[in-house]
């Protein structure tokens, strides 16, 4: 018996909405992405001209100077990365011990704690600022990078111990059991057999959490209020004027600059956490 198979030109057809839509959607997501790159690049009297232009006619790296040159870009641009690695590291830490307690040992309210995880998860860290304002002033913990790193760290640390978890889960046990048989304490197992199958969940929560806390604003805008020197980068390019009023050309080279670290932390993981949990664990 033979299986008649439609023609590729007719598959094609029938998926042309489907593509149509998906070429839309990425269409209208990276166009703001290129205006404010095709800005930075502009020179100012292209970018207060009256006639935009989608591609620009001259080129000119003026406005990447001005931005780099401005006061204190440096240090921000380091109290960001500290701030930001400083997070992601805590989280990673304590998540890792958290989600392994969860998903590996069994012992009392163990679901009672996944499921305050999850409503952590769920909550708008938003409603928190005025008591965490109102215990950083009390504890003399404002104008203070450590206060943010610490914030950073509980707005990604529920999200990380829920991915953690589910992949350490997904880790088939007879690994570490075969392990203790041979020698290994629980910790030694883990170390030289879980841990490095966990490679896709710490990048993909490495990533979620580096992007969380680069890009948040909200919190260094209120508990930074006084030491202007321990700002970071968000709260500084909300900021970014000149003399003469706000220089967009900057202000888009900055915002470039600024999405940098970023792009190329997703492109240096984007394979890793893409990748299967448990590729190559059970083979061999």
């Amino acid at each position: 018996m033979t299986t008649t198979r439609r023609p590729a030109p007719r598959r094609a057809l029938r998926r042309l909405p489907l593509y149509t839509a998906a070429a839309l959607t990425v269409a209208i997501c990276l166009f703001p992405v290129y205006w404010m790159v095709a800005t930075a690049f502009k020179p100012s009297r292209d970018i207060q001209s009256y006639e935009p232009r989608l591609i620009p006619r001259e080129w000119t790296f003026d406005h990447f100077r001005t931005a780099i040159q401005a006061d204190n870009f440096a240090l921000f641009w380091r109290n960001s990365i500290l701030v930001t690695l400083g997070a992601v590291l805590l989280a990673l830490v304590v998540a890792l011990g958290a989600a392994y307690a969860v998903a590996r040992l069994r012992w009392r309210g163990r679901r009672q704690f996944m499921v305050a995880v999850f409503i952590a998860q769920m909550a708008p860290w938003e409603s928190l600022i005025i008591p965490i304002y109102i215990i950083s002033r009390d504890t003399n913990m404002l104008d203070r990078l450590p206060t943010l790193t610490l914030v950073y760290f509980m707005i990604t640390l529920p999200f990380t111990v829920v991915v953690l978890r589910g992949f350490i889960a997904g880790i088939p046990p007879e690994l570490e059991e075969a392990a203790q048989v041979d020698g290994c304490t629980r910790v030694g197992a883990f170390r030289r057999v879980a841990f490095p199958l966990l490679a896709p969940g710490l990048m993909a929560t490495s990533l979620f959490g580096f992007i969380t806390a680069w890009n948040e604003f909200t919190y260094a805008n209120f508990l930074i209020i006084k030491q202007q020197d321990s700002r970071t980068l968000p709260v500084w390019l909300s900021s970014f004027q000149t003399t003469f009023g706000t220089d967009w050309g900057a202000t888009m080279a900055a915002s470039t600059l600024f999405a940098l670290p970023a792009l190329i932390v997703f492109l240096a993981l984007q394979r890793h956490v893409t990748s299967g949990l448990t590729a190559g664990g059970v083979k061999g």
